[in-house]
């Protein structure tokens, strides 16, 4: 199928807004600058009237008439704090609602690196530089850079995030209008950086359904880690009847007591920490022998690893 890129005229000033928070984004954007150019247009308006009205060798009244008007005053201190506190207000409500995406999200799994994206669908189908995603669904992206910061930017979304080395970011989004759009990298970062795009495309459900069984998979992500899992030996130490680890049952989510008296989460990025280098973040109660993994795992294999750790649930008594 051919691309049709959504809002790509050549004479449109931004690209067709694909989601509801996108045109609320939008709203904010067009009514700030309504009220810039209300409280500015007017001054540069006087500077250029009274320029040409006392402008050198003009035969006009320079007498000065001091007078002070305190209601003037306040007014014009009071009425442009209060306008920019409420788009403060209003700009903070939207920057909330997208730092927590909503719990039924359907989750992807996106690696940055020199150049390109990919992507991993909950079903394992896998995708370079192009996102398929369903219409009238709560999407969330997780995603980690391979080598330096990256930024995956949606224009038609009006969202960005830097993507980082080492460390889980996530961006979440609900679109409503299908159709294909760009999305880019927006962060420096080399040489072929203005490379490092594609398309985000936003299908009815049907389609999308029907696209995911085009795309193909044979295992899901956490089969994937399963699988690997095991091949790297991990259940020797860390299954319910290995008592040389911490069994990682149920452990996905909960709070962790670690050595030095604090707590944490343990999240993606801390699994990924502990598989990497071990000996950070180190656990109350238990003896460090476990090895780092790091350069020997691929950030593919962590993230399929960190997909199959999640699904594991304490047994059931």
């Amino acid at each position: 199928m051919t691309p049709d890129i959504a809002g790509s005229h050549p004479l449109a000033l931004w690209p067709a807004a694909a989601s509801r928070s996108a045109t609320e984004v939008d709203h904010l954007i067009l009514a700030f600058t309504g009220i810039t150019l209300v409280l500015t247009v007017p001054i540069f308006l006087a500077i250029t009237y009274f320029a040409l009205r006392y402008r050198a060798g003009r035969n006009t009244v320079r007498r000065h008439t001091e007078g002070r008007d305190v209601k003037i005053e306040l007014s014009w201190m009071l009425i442009p704090f209060a306008l920019t506190l409420g788009f403060f207000l209003w700009g903070a409500i939207i920057f909330n609602t997208e730092l927590h995406p909503p719990g039924d999200s359907m989750e992807i799994q996106a690696i940055g690196r020199q150049w390109m994206w990919k992507f991993e669908h909950p079903g394992g189908q896998a995708e370079i530089n192009d996102l398929h995603v369903p219409a009238g669904q709560n999407i969330m992206i997780n995603m980690i850079s391979q080598d330096v910061i990256h930024s995956l930017y949606l224009p038609a979304l009006r969202i960005q995030m830097e993507t980082l080395p080492n460390r889980y970011t996530q961006v979440w989004f609900k679109a409503d209008r299908p159709g294909t759009y760009r999305l880019y990298c927006s962060e420096y970062c080399g040489t072929d950086h203005s490379k490092m795009d594609g398309n985000l495309t936003i299908m009815s459900p049907g389609d999308f359904a029907n696209w995911l069984t085009e795309a193909g998979s044979t295992q899901s992500l956490a089969a994937i880690g399963a699988r690997l899992y095991a091949a790297y030996g991990c259940g020797g130490c860390h299954n319910d009847n290995a008592r040389v680890a911490p069994s990682l049952a149920g452990i996905y989510g909960s709070e962790i007591k670690l050595a030095d008296g604090t707590t944490t989460i343990a999240d993606d990025t801390f699994l990924r920490n502990k598989i990497l280098n071990p000996d950070t973040q180190k656990i109350a109660g238990t003896k460090q022998v476990m090895p780092s993994f790091h350069g020997i795992l691929k950030e593919d294999d962590l993230t399929h690893i960190v997909a199959y750790i999640r699904t594991l649930r304490e047994p059931t008594q």
